[in-house]
C-alpha cells in the first residue's frame, strides 16, 4: 500500500483544487498573465504601445473593416526579435485608410477614407515607390474586433497591451509591501517594547492617511511615470502586511519550537527567518492576493486622474478616462470594455484569495 503525503501543503492544495471558483479564477489570472507578457504577439497592431493612429476612422464600432494602404518608408528597423516581441516594433511605414483605388500608367490613385458618407480626397503615388512595384501586397483589409478609439487606434491591441500595467503592478506592489511589511512587522512583533510602540505609531499614522491621497503625494514626489507608480503603490500597502506579521509573530514567539531554538543558541535573525516566518506564510499569501486586487484598482484610479502611466502608454484606467464621455454619446463600450477587464482581473484575485483562505484554514 503506497504512502500518501499528508503534509499541510498537500492537504491545502487538495482543498484548493476542490474549489471551482478558486481554480477558475486562477486560470483567468494565468491567461491574463500570459497575454500581458506576450501582448505584442497577440495584438493585431504590434507597433510600440499600439499607437498607430488613423483619425479618419476614429470611434468606429466593433467589427469595423476598412482597406488599409501601407506606404513603405524604405527605412529598415534595427530591432532584434526579442525587442519586437516584448516591446513592439517601431513602425516607420505610413498607413492610410482608403475607400477605393485604381492603377493607371504606373500611378496608383486612391481615395482616402471619409466617414458619414463623405467623399475623401483623391491622391496619387507612383507604383515604383513599392518594392518590385508589387503594390497589391500593400493594400489589405484590416478588421478591428473591438473597434477603434477616439484617435483611430486599434482598441483590441490597446486592451491587450494595457493589461501589462494592471497585471505587473500587482507583482511589484506586493513585492515591495512584503519586503517592508515583513521587516517592520517582524521587528515590532518579536522585540516588542519601545520598538513595537514606535513602529505601531508609524503604522497608525500611515494607516490614517487615505491610500489614494498618499499614493498621489508619493507619485508627485517621485515624478510621473511607469515605475514611479509601481513604487508609490507598493509603499502604501505595507501597513496591512506589517500588522498581520506583527500579530502572527506575537503569537508564534511563545511557541515551544521558538523556545527550543533560543535554548539552542540560535540568533534572532535565524529564529525569525528560518522558524517563525515559514509558519505564518498562510495569512501572508491570503493578504497578498487581496493586495494584488487593491493595487490594480489604485493604479486604475491614478491613471484615470492622469498621474499614472503617461501617454502613449496603454493603461486600462487611462482608457476609461479618455472615453468616459462616450457613455452618453452612444458608444459606451469604449469605456465599458476596459472597465470590465479591470473588474474581471480584480474579482479573479479576490476569489483566489478567498479560496486560499479556505484551503489554509486548519479548522475546516
Amino acid at each position: 500500500m503506497s504512502n500518501q503525503n499528508k503534509s499541510l501543503t498537500s492537504l491545502a492544495l487538495q482543498k484548493f483544487k476542490k474549489n471551482f471558483w478558486g481554480v477558475f479564477s486562477l486560470s483567468i489570472i494565468i491567461c491574463i498573465g500570459l497575454v500581458s507578457v506576450f501582448a505584442y504577439l497577440f495584438a493585431p497592431d504590434a507597433s510600440k504601445n499600439a499607437n498607430q493612429m488613423h483619425l479618419a476612422i476614429h470611434s468606429k464600432s466593433p467589427g469595423f473593416e476598412v482597406e488599409m494602404l501601407t506606404i513603405p518608408s524604405g527605412i529598415e528597423s534595427e530591432q532584434n526579435f526579442f525587442s519586437k516581441l516584448f516591446f513592439g516594433y517601431n513602425n516607420t511605414d505610413t498607413e492610410i485608410p482608403i475607400q477605393s483605388h485604381n492603377v493607371k500608367n504606373g500611378v496608383l490613385a486612391y481615395v482616402e477614407y471619409a466617414s458619414d458618407g463623405l467623399q475623401g480626397e483623391e491622391k496619387k503615388i507612383a507604383v515604383s515607390r513599392f518594392p518590385s512595384s508589387n503594390y497589391e501586397s500593400y493594400i489589405t483589409t484590416k478588421s478591428f474586433v473591438f473597434g477603434t478609439d477616439k484617435y483611430g487606434r486599434d482598441y483590441l491591441s490597446r486592451i491587450l497591451i494595457g493589461s501589462r500595467i494592471s497585471f505587473f503592478i500587482g507583482f511589484v506592489a506586493v513585492f515591495i509591501s512584503l519586503i517592508v511589511g515583513l521587516i517592520m512587522g517582524s521587528l515590532a512583533g518579536y522585540y516588542g517594547g519601545k520598538i513595537d510602540t514606535f513602529i505601531m505609531w508609524v503604522i497608525n499614522v500611515t494607516w490614517s492617511i487615505p491610500t489614494l491621497l498618499l499614493v498621489i503625494a508619493i507619485t508627485l514626489a517621485l515624478g510621473k511615470g511607469f515605475w514611479q507608480v509601481f513604487i508609490a503603490v507598493g509603499l502604501t500597502m505595507w501597513v496591512e502586511v506589517a500588522r498581520v506579521v506583527r500579530g502572527q509573530i506575537i503569537s508564534a514567539k511563545e511557541m515551544q519550537y521558538v523556545t527550543a531554538a533560543r535554548a539552542l543558541g540560535y540568533n534572532d535573525y535565524r529564529i525569525i527567518t528560518k522558524h517563525i516566518l515559514p509558519n505564518i506564510f498562510g495569512p501572508l499569501i491570503v493578504i497578498s492576493a487581496a493586495n494584488f486586487a487593491a493595487a490594480i484598482l489604485i493604479e486604475s484610479g491614478l491613471s484615470f486622474l492622469g498621474i499614472g502611466a503617461q501617454p502613449p502608454m496603454a493603461s486600462w484606467g487611462a482608457m476609461i478616462k479618455d472615453h468616459y464621455n462616450y457613455i452618453i454619446l452612444g458608444k459606451p463600450y469604449l469605456a465599458l470594455i476596459p472597465g470590465v477587464c479591470i473588474m474581471l482581473l480584480v474579482m479573479a484575485f479576490m476569489l483566489v484569495g478567498n479560496a486560499l483562505r479556505d484551503a489554509l484554514d486548519v479548522k475546516s
